[in-house]
């Protein structure tokens, strides 16, 4: 291990209480290859923020984990099951809400309990429950035409958390809507991890985000890419908007950015070659 891939401010996850074990990951396709060597772990109760430039395999990453894609190399593990397919307690939230049109919110709320074969006297409890908690109560016959696009992120969200997953992957959950509705579902997320706190692994191109966050994040740097810094946040809970103006919440973020800004400046370069 050299000394940009050392856990930065405090010791890893504990073996025993790790929820996701991702273990010497490596995926190409072809002669690309995408990232090498991954290794991290994520706590039962612990949100894990991943950033990197542009191109570096965040996505595929994430995909990865969550068994839609196969890798080449290593290994991920939830629980004591070694993922190779997408397995049960395991949940995802897209960037652009996957929401399906033709369905209302509620139905799109019940849809992944339908798909694991709830009852429907389970559904009938658990979605009003899961619509409420993310602030749709009362929108429940709309369709996604009819609500704006963090409302529909919020569906997506209620969607991902009624099936009460384990594991919640989170990919660029925020880039759609606009600054103020991201910022708003930023302490949202927060709120509702509080109430029900699990292990997540959200990906995101935003440092800021990344930080107010996570309880750790893993920068992603290099061409194949790999773990280059691990970064605890020391930052209490629960967080608010008063976090934001913390000197630390400045400090942890100029380090991360300052980690990543030649890397990305690189990347941004190299995408706008013809």
């Amino acid at each position: 291990m050299t000394k940009h891939e050392r856990p930065a401010g405090g010791a890893p996850v504990s073996k025993d209480s790790a929820r996701i074990r991702v273990n010497g990951l490596g995926k190409h396709y072809g002669t690309l290859e995408v990232f090498r060597n991954v290794s991290f772990d994520v706590g039962e109760r612990e949100i894990v923020a991943i950033v990197g430039p542009s191109g570096c395999g965040k996505t595929t990453l994430l995909r990865c984990i969550d068994g839609l894609l196969p890798v080449d190399e290593g290994e991920i593990w939830f629980d004591q099951q070694r993922v190779t397919s997408p397995l049960p307690g395991v949940a995802m939230v897209f960037q652009h809400f996957g929401l399906f049109p033709w369905k209302t919110v509620y139905d799109n709320v019940a849809y992944g309990l339908r798909m694991a074969g709830a009852p429907q006297a389970e559904i009938d409890k658990r979605v009003p429950e899961f619509v409420k908690l993310v602030g749709l109560a009362g929108f429940e016959k709309a369709y996604p035409y009819q609500i704006s696009g963090g409302m529909q992120q919020r569906c997506g969200l209620a969607r991902a958390l009624a099936v009460e997953p384990s594991v919640l992957l989170m990919d660029e959950p925020f880039a759609a809507v606009d600054a103020q509705t991201r910022e708003i579902l930023q302490f949202e997320l927060l709120r509702i991890w509080e109430q029900r706190p699990t292990a997540m692994i959200f990906v995101t191109h935003s440092i800021e985000e990344a930080v107010l966050l996570g309880h750790r994040v893993i920068v992603l740097k290099g061409r194949p890419s790999g773990i280059y810094e691990t970064i605890k946040i020391e930052l209490p809970h629960p967080r608010t908007r008063a976090t934001l103006r913390e000197p630390r919440f400045a400090e942890l973020r100029e380090r991360v950015w300052g980690t990543l800004m030649a890397e990305a400046q690189k990347a941004e370069f190299e995408l706008e070659k013809p």
